[in-house]
């Protein structure tokens, strides 16, 4: 994985980033895909193990629920990912 430097924070992130409006699947972003906690988790693992430390959500997607998701999914890993929003 090709990281980069955030800014001049110091911060190491991923080159790619992991979009979780999948998580949830509540109105339109439904008909796309609808991950639960155990899919997600799946997901996250993936990307985790492969270097991915960014990871992009947004109130708006689900009504909400992914942000919840994603927050279930991370729980204790603090320090390892970035959230964006």
């Amino acid at each position: 994985m090709h990281y980069r430097t955030l800014g001049r924070t110091g911060l190491k992130v991923s080159a790619l980033t992991m979009g979780t409006f999948t998580f949830g699947g509540r109105g339109p972003f439904g008909m796309t895909a609808n991950q639960g906690v155990a899919d997600a988790r799946r997901l996250v693992d993936v990307c985790l193990d492969h270097g991915v430390n960014l990871f992009d959500t947004a109130n708006m997607y689900s009504t909400g629920l992914s942000e919840e998701i994603l927050g279930e999914v991370l729980k204790g890993r603090d320090g390892e990912v970035l959230v964006t929003s």
